[in-house]
């Protein structure tokens, strides 16, 4: 009997296809997603094994053999949307180096909010030495 099973979320800007296929007690089983990494990082405080997001998102149950099984094979990506590009290579998708550059564009993102809004600076890169006073400043309060 094969288990076939898709679960896509449209429209995400990062996001990428994520597909796994094994078989358990004679039953071949077939997963694919689209994971918008967006939503799926902002709902974990650390990136989560895609494994498990992909296991959640099919109704199978993390502590069983199933599970197990299905965390032997490995995941096959492709299809990558906008920040993800970057980070695919023959079919290896590195999400941890992803949700470090993703959290860095979204620092830099809100410093030049702050810079434009402050200072009119449109362009921080024009600006060395402030985006380095604000990445230094930043850097200090998550410290604290």
């Amino acid at each position: 009997m094969e288990h076939e099973d898709t679960a896509a979320t449209k429209g995400a800007a990062n996001s990428i296809d994520a597909h796994i296929e094994f078989s358990f007690k004679g039953e071949t089983y077939s997963l694919t997603s689209t994971l918008d990494l967006d939503r799926m990082l902002d709902k974990y405080i650390e990136p989560p094994s895609l494994h498990h997001v992909l296991a959640v998102e099919h109704g199978i149950s993390t502590y069983s053999y199933l599970y197990e099984v299905m965390e032997v094979e490995e995941i096959e990506f492709d299809n990558p949307k906008g920040l993800a590009v970057q980070f695919l290579h023959d079919g290896v998708f590195d999400l941890e180096g992803f949700a470090a550059q993703r959290g860095d564009s979204q620092m830099l993102d809100s410093l030049q909010a702050i810079a434009l809004r402050e200072m009119g600076i449109e362009n921080l890169e024009q600006h060395p030495k402030l985006k380095s006073a604000l990445i230094q400043a930043y850097q200090l309060g998550m410290e604290a």
